[in-house]
């Protein structure tokens, strides 16, 4: 077994995006940028309570962060977290690709030949 050498953090990542209301917070994020909690809780229809939570989550998982203005919080992604599981997966496609690839010129050659 190859070990991915930021396993912990990944393994954080992972468990912070199985959720489907973090993984749609992400996104969010992403795409709009910077965005205040309360906007996102009305955005959810949730609670500050319940959105703090997931925010909680992610933050601990380092996909985003908080900035405090007075008493209004910010919430930004952090997109070099979220590229650390993308180049996991980048890395686990191309051991499949080479896998396929390794399959189809034996199969190319008339299958596998004993000597």
């Amino acid at each position: 077994m190859v070990e991915y050498k930021n396993d912990k953090i990944l393994t954080e990542i992972l468990k912070a995006v199985s959720d489907t209301t973090r993984r749609s917070l992400l996104t969010e994020l992403c795409q709009q940028g910077a965005s205040r909690v309360t906007d996102l809780a009305d955005h959810y229809n949730m609670s500050l309570n319940a959105i703090s939570k997931h925010i909680k989550v992610l933050e601990k998982a380092g996909l985003v962060t908080r900035k405090t203005i007075g008493r209004t919080h910010w919430i930004e992604p952090r997109l070099e977290r979220v590229r650390l599981a993308e180049n996991w997966f980048r890395e686990l496609k191309s051991i499949w690709e080479l896998r396929l690839e390794k399959l189809d010129e034996i199969m190319k050659n008339g299958g596998i030949q004993n000597d």
